[in-house]
């Protein structure tokens, strides 16, 4: 009678439930490194049972609350194979909440949205020693399921362990970040310091007069320099040349302080023409005035 309509749609129940919290280090067996590095817990499989008989949203993502001093933060599930009563917790965010080995934790399941931006600042100026931060952080948040505006995560990379805070995460102060397309931005980190910039103090140069006093040795000569022979012997020639007297007194150019924007100026230096002796006294021009000479000699006449 009622096959084809359902009166009692499926309302959405979230999972709540206390659990005693242990770090990662005291998981019976072999040591999971790869749970500590993350930010993801290991539940009990009674959670598993409970979470199959709820309508929950996937993924699933749990906000877990240290309900003493009011100090919460958000996490995934990777694995329920707990004992019964336990929950395994990576140790940075044992820090986070403030919690010690068998303390009480409330965990409850939760609806985050995906995330658009977060802003992260390095507790240490080692982060940026890096060679290419950013990508290393995008690799690391891989094993993350959420981040929580406040938190203080810790990655590892090449034997080191960086801690990063999360000083801020949009659209929300908790947010998804599995399959999503995010921005990532870098703050200051802790103990940066701006590199001081010492300005340069420009000296204006001083006018250069070269007088013909000057020592010779301060004067400039082209190829003044001594030889060296291969052979290691003495070159002969090691005296370097001397300054000419003929050179005369060196001066600088004068600058034209009429100059006009727009328009260019060009100074060309004549020199005086040599007035021959010969002008000196009067001696007029006659054109034409020279004497012809034959290339053909003439024969001696014979008597």
């Amino acid at each position: 009678m009622f096959g084809g309509f359902n009166m009692f749609p499926d309302v959405m129940r979230p999972f709540s439930s206390q659990y005693r919290a242990y770090s990662v280090s005291m998981l019976p067996g072999n040591e999971r490194q790869d749970v500590n590095d993350g930010g993801k817990i290991i539940m009990p499989p009674s959670a598993l049972d409970q979470l199959t008989r709820l309508n929950i949203e996937y993924p699933i993502m749990f906000k877990l609350t240290n309900s003493t001093i009011s100090r919460e933060t958000h996490c995934g599930v990777l694995e329920f194979v707990a004992d019964e009563g336990k929950v395994y917790l990576p140790f940075w965010m044992m820090t986070n909440l403030l919690l010690e080995e068998d303390g009480l934790i409330k965990v409850e399941s939760v609806s985050l949205p995906v995330a658009t931006f977060s802003k992260f600042q390095p507790q240490s100026t080692d982060f940026f020693d890096i060679t290419d931060p950013k990508a290393v952080l995008e690799n690391e948040l891989r094993k993350f399921a959420c981040l929580t505006t406040g938190d203080v995560i810790a990655i590892k990379y090449n034997q080191m362990v960086y801690e990063l805070c999360v000083v801020e995460t949009k659209p929300g102060k908790a947010v998804c970040i599995i399959e999503c397309d995010m921005n990532v931005e870098f703050a200051a980190p802790i103990g940066y310091e701006e590199p001081k910039r010492i300005p340069r103090v420009v000296e204006e140069d001083e006018d250069i007069v070269v007088a013909d006093g000057m020592p010779e040795a301060n004067r400039f000569l082209a190829f003044a320099g001594s030889g060296n022979r291969l052979d290691g012997k003495l070159s002969n020639s090691t005296k370097a040349p001397s300054v000419d007297a003929s050179q005369g007194e060196q001066k600088r150019g004068i600058p034209n302080y009429d100059y006009k924007k727009g328009k260019l100026t060009f100074i060309r230096q004549t020199r005086s023409a040599v007035v021959a002796p010969e002008e000196e006294k009067g001696a007029s021009f006659e054109a034409f005035a020279g004497k012809g000479k034959s290339l053909k000699q003439k024969k001696p006449s014979r008597e």
